[in-house]
């Protein structure tokens, strides 16, 4: 359950004519295209239940106080092009379950305390215009498949003291040196 100040209309919205709520929450997930909760000192889990907002097209979460693993049900949002996940403390691998999210274009996990490997699977979001994992603990190698991202712009990976940046894969820095396209490793 997050907890947080309190949030005004303006800021979370949800189509009354399709969406049933009861005592314990609500039954359907109606039409939620969008949740913006940035900003809003949620603590807490980030509900597994979110998985089940299948139109949900954008999610921001940024810049609260959210803690544990980032749930591998947020891979089910087929729709999702943009998730916000940065300035928070949550912790745990990145799941292998966000590589299926076809629509994806902005992934922001940066400035969190994610531990492990970079998963191999982010290689295949193919829409994937921004990557940012910046300010972790990742470990391991770069993916040499987030090489096969053609419409990546910015990738940052900076201030990961364990990610080997010895072994920055030759089509990741082929991807690197077109023009437009702004890789920042820094001091891994």
């Amino acid at each position: 359950m997050l907890k947080g100040k309190k949030t005004s209309k303006s800021e979370l919205s949800y189509d009354k004519k399709t969406t049933k709520s009861s005592k314990s929450g609500p039954k359907e997930t109606g039409n939620v295209v969008t949740l913006i909760l940035y900003r809003n000192q949620l603590s807490g889990n980030i509900p597994t239940e979110l998985g089940s907002l299948s139109n949900l097209e954008e999610l921001s979460l940024s810049n609260n106080q959210l803690s544990g693993n980032i749930p591998t049900e947020l891979g089910s949002l087929s729709n999702l092009d943009l998730l916000l996940l940065s300035n928070n403390q949550l912790s745990g691998n990145i799941p292998t379950e966000l590589g299926s999210l076809s629509n994806l274009e902005y992934l922001y996990l940066d400035d969190n305390q994610l531990s492990g490997n970079i998963p191999t699977e982010l290689g295949s979001l193919s829409n994937l215009e921004h990557l940012s994992l910046s300010n972790n603990h990742l470990s391991g190698n770069i993916p040499a498949e987030l090489g096969n991202l053609s419409l990546m712009s910015a990738l940052f990976l900076f201030n990961n003291p364990q990610l080997n940046d010895a072994a920055i894969p030759e089509n990741l820095q082929n991807l690197c040196d077109v023009v437009n396209v702004s890789c920042e490793f820094g001091e891994m």
